[in-house]
């Protein structure tokens, strides 16, 4: 597949008017916004900015009390926490620790699609994520039913009706308490007793509490459990839709399937906007940005940049040339001191139970998903896409 060819698959999500390339500029409701690649990357990487969005707000009111888990948490304590846990996101640890076990956790969601007939992908692809994620977490002593607890407690709660909103929270809550008790208390018990090679040993020889690392454990959950089962059933999305991209996938070599996945990822990121304080004045994209604003970096938009992507941004086309630094999947990772350190275990685990899943005789998609966007963190939610086989 080359440059001059680009598949033509179009984009699934609608993110509303993107404006690649626009200069940075405030907005009535005085957010600064940027939606050029170079600038968002800068802003990304500046180490005046501290984290935005993604309820940390909410989560500065305990600020004293607790210790604040990591994606709340900007400069050198951040930084060195960063350097201590990295070591279980390596390509190494992946094919060491995981690779078999997304091996075989894809091969059982195969089996269920196989043995039921049909199923929804997002059931089959989240039942993955939470595996995998909760090896790398050291929730690996939990009952029957952990995929559930998460599900509802990450399910989105906005209703225009106020009963049906406060019954979400309420289980909600509900299930976070559940999860706690059924998850985490179980896994904190067993590593006091023998300590393990995973995150959970990691912040009890810290001498982190139960609460911290509830806190470590949703916050891993969300961006390991969440996100990986929403890009699973977007790019099948993708590849049910489009006969030459399905075909290049199924063709393709390990290091081809996963610049389509990259791909896919870059015009259409998980979390599409990302947000920040400035803890001083910033020069950026020829203005100055003041202390203490919030600022948007339109990922969605700085990943359509074409001074960054090259033509025809919104086409899929794996083998575009891109600017140099620029990455296979733009900024849809991140980028700088909280850029996603699960990003390579995503892409593998993603790629091996895709590959499994398109090599199933007579597998077709029978209802596109329902889109929702969860707007608290910009990002699409996806249910409902059926598939079946025979």
């Amino acid at each position: 597949m080359s440059a001059e060819t680009p598949v033509e698959s179009e984009r699934k999500i609608a993110r509303g008017d993107l404006a690649p390339g626009c200069p940075v500029h405030a907005g009535a409701d005085d957010v600064w916004h940027i939606q050029d690649f170079a600038t968002a990357r800068a802003m990304l990487r500046s180490t005046e900015t501290r984290q935005a969005g993604f309820g940390v707000e909410n989560a500065a009111k305990l600020q004293g009390r607790m210790r604040m888990p990591v994606l709340y948490r900007d400069g050198p304590e951040h930084r060195e926490h960063r350097r201590q846990t990295a070591k279980y996101f390596t390509p190494r640890r992946v094919e060491t620790a995981y690779a078999s076990l997304m091996d075989r956790l894809a091969d059982e969601q195969c089996e269920t699609l196989r043995s039921r007939g049909t199923a929804d992908l997002s059931q089959l692809s989240f039942r993955l994520a939470v595996a995998v994620a909760a090896e790398v977490i050291g929730l690996t002593e939990s009952g029957p039913g952990m995929a559930r607890r998460l599900d509802r407690f990450f399910e989105e709660k906005e209703s225009p009706n106020r009963l049906i909103r406060s019954w979400k929270e309420i289980r909600s809550n509900t299930n976070m308490a559940l999860f706690f008790w059924r998850d985490v208390r179980p896994a904190i018990k067993a590593r006091r007793a023998k300590s393990k090679d995973d995150l959970i040993s990691h912040l009890l020889s810290e001498g982190c509490t139960s609460s911290e690392i509830l806190g470590e454990c949703v916050t891993f959950a969300a961006a390991g459990m969440v996100t990986t089962r929403e890009f699973i059933t977007l790019a099948a999305w993708h590849l049910f839709t489009d006969d030459d991209l399905r075909e290049a996938y199924r063709e393709g070599d390990d290091k081809q399937r996963v610049a389509i996945l990259h791909e896919i990822l870059r015009l259409e990121p998980v979390v599409a906007n990302l947000a920040r304080w400035t803890t001083a004045e910033i020069r950026a994209g020829g203005v100055t940005i003041p202390a203490g604003a919030r600022v948007d970096i339109g990922v969605a938009a700085a990943n359509l940049d074409p001074e960054a992507v090259g033509q025809d941004p919104g086409a899929v086309c794996p083998a575009r040339p891109l600017a140099e630094g620029v990455g296979d999947a733009g900024l849809s990772f991140g980028d700088g001191a909280h850029r996603c350190p699960g990003a390579y275990i995503a892409i593998q685990e993603t790629d091996i139970f895709l590959r499994k899943l398109f090599a199933m005789p007579g597998l077709r998609m029978v209802t596109p998903p329902r889109v929702g966007i969860r707007k608290e963190i910009a990002s699409y939610e996806l249910t409902n896409l059926t598939v079946a086989i025979g």
